[in-house]
């Protein structure tokens, strides 16, 4: 163990987020950024908009979600051998393990139209991936957002009733 590490600080944990609550760790509505990178896309499509909703259930009003995550057209993808497509942008990668491929337009669904939260970047960034030695040149591609739970106005008002200038 890490002498610096402080759970009153950071708690590290193992859950599955389709299904173990997070609330039941994390405090509802205290966790003001969630970094989810790669996250999502182990995940089948049918569960994603569950871990969502468990993201949100931990969220403060105007806290943010950063994700990175495949984006569609990435090298990895078309890579895929004929035999590994589960579904549209789901493929299975040898050892089990999902691999799914967003598109700008899957992640508002999710987080915006699903989620209820609003959308402040959400674009694709392509990395140019260059091994002389392999002779590949080619593009990654991946999915890059940001959401910020909307504002509750209760919440505000009471904060500024609890304040003294």
């Amino acid at each position: 163990a890490n002498e610096s590490y402080s759970e009153d600080r950071c708690c590290a944990f193992v859950c599955d987020i389709t299904i173990d609550r997070l609330a039941d760790t994390i405090p509802p509505h205290s966790v003001d950024i969630v970094s989810a990178i790669f996250v999502l896309s182990a995940l089948p499509p049918e569960k994603q908009a569950d871990a969502v909703s468990n993201i949100l259930e931990i969220l403060k009003p105007g806290g943010r979600i950063l994700f990175r995550d495949y984006g569609i057209y990435d090298l990895a993808q078309l890579r895929f051998k004929s035999g590994h497509k589960l579904e549209n942008n789901l493929y299975v990668r040898q050892d089990g393990t999902l691999s799914y491929y967003f598109s700008t337009e899957r992640l508002r669904e999710l987080f915006v139209q699903h989620g209820g939260l609003l959308e402040l970047e959400n674009d694709y960034v392509v990395r140019r991936l260059v091994n002389a030695k392999r002779e590949i040149d080619s593009d990654r591609v991946f999915t890059q957002a940001k959401f910020q739970a909307p504002i509750d106005s209760a919440a505000i008002e009471n904060a500024m009733t609890n304040t003294t200038l």
